[in-house]
């Protein structure tokens, strides 16, 4: 049993998880409790940190759950050779990070008496952050551990050891370091990428014998075909502007230089709503056209004529490419949905006619679809995560 630390949109981390495992099911607001043998978090985007489950503690508050905590650890290490390095993180407590500091301090004096040396990572909030895990390589090594204490619904705990955390790093130079990059377009982040392909679940058909191959018919400068290559997927790409094209090959090459892929690929210009894809095409992943960027809700008269032209351009797109597409297959794809200022959003007309345009729309155990909004809160424009089936 894994426990996961969700990220800031809770309901499409919880979707990526249960369309990757079998077994899914809130523990909290944020954490979600996950059936399986094994969890490799650096295949998740919505996923901040993981822990496989250690200690179940049932109905507990901070002080029995610290004291069950030093007594489990002092038992498991008071013999063990070499330094530790220790991280505590707790979630859905009322308590301090200065509490939290002094389980930490406990277990360490009682160690110390047995000769065992542990040098605590200090909290400044009662959960270590994403990187201070992740630059102290909390959960990567039997000597650096991360113990996560979570308190779920109804009062019970939950102590995981860490199996890592979100790769920020790798994150971050597969965003902010690409040679190509064109701010006006928007850039879809990768973790975002990630989360769509696992939406998709192209990796289901992988083989020994058979690579698949996932379209990206808007595919930009290229981050879902990245993020594709490095999970073993053969990405495709194309996109009606020669300039993208050309952006996402650069940064294809770049990626397969500095992240030892060897997937083939292949990327040309198209337009969307008319192009003829080669085949086999196994999976749909990409974001459409969103339409002009906005820095204030736009006028009424304005909104509508953005919404009827995002429609007519996507719903053109999901008739050209539904004829091409082998009955069963997934996409996942993000469309745009505007938000007023107040958390109201207005959704593209598409969404109540995907039947007639050949699609059903997947549905979830633990969330509702129209809860896959990718946005800031300062943000107009947000993302709209849709994962169809072809009729």
């Amino acid at each position: 049993m894994y426990i996961a630390m969700l990220g800031r949109q809770p309901a499409i981390s919880m979707a990526e998880l249960e369309r990757t495992f079998e077994d899914v099911r809130w523990f909290s607001h944020d954490t979600a409790l996950i059936n399986t043998d094994s969890l490799d978090i650096e295949q998740l985007g919505g996923t901040i940190k993981a822990g496989h489950v250690v200690l179940d503690l049932h109905n507990s508050d901070w002080r029995k759950s610290s004291m069950e905590l030093v007594k489990t650890y002092y038992a498991k290490w008071s013999s063990v050779s070499g330094k530790i390095t220790l991280g505590i993180s707790t979630y859905g407590f009322t308590i301090s990070p200065r509490d939290v500091q002094r389980t930490g301090l406990i277990l360490k004096s009682q160690l110390k008496t047995r000769g065992v040396s542990l040098r605590l990572v200090p909290n400044e909030q009662t959960a270590l952050g994403t990187a201070t895990s992740h630059h102290n390589k909390l959960g990567l090594s039997p000597n650096k551990v991360e113990l996560i204490v979570v308190r779920g619904h109804g009062g019970r705990v939950i102590v995981a050891e860490s199996t890592g955390s979100q790769n920020i790093t790798s994150l971050a130079r597969r965003d902010q370091g690409r040679p190509a990059r064109d701010a006006f377009v928007g850039m879809l982040p990768p973790k975002l990428a990630q989360i769509m392909i696992n939406l998709a679940q192209p990796q289901l058909l992988k083989t020994d014998d058979y690579t698949p191959t996932l379209l990206d018919p808007f595919c930009g400068t290229g981050v879902v075909l990245q993020e594709a290559a490095l999970m073993g997927i053969r990405p495709y790409g194309t996109d009606i502007s020669e300039k993208m094209v050309r952006y996402s090959r650069e940064n294809i090459e770049w990626l397969q230089e500095k992240f030892s892929t060897h997937t083939a690929y292949t990327i040309h210009e198209a337009d969307a709503m008319s192009a003829v894809w080669q085949q086999p095409i196994d999976a749909v992943v990409c974001e459409t056209y969103l339409g002009q960027p906005f820095s204030a809700p736009p006028s009424p008269e304005k909104l509508e004529q953005v919404v009827g032209n995002c429609n007519h351009i996507i719903s053109t797109f999901l008739k050209n490419i539904g004829t091409q597409l082998r009955q069963g297959t997934i996409l996942c794809i993000a469309i745009p949905a505007w938000n007023d200022g107040n958390e109201h959003f207005t959704h593209l007309p598409l969404i109540k006619n995907l039947g007639h345009l050949g699609y059903t729309q997947t549905e979830f155990e633990n969330i509702h679809a129209k809860d896959l909004l990718y946005y800031r809160p300062d943000q107009i424009v947000a993302r709209e995560i849709v994962v169809l089936i072809k009729k």
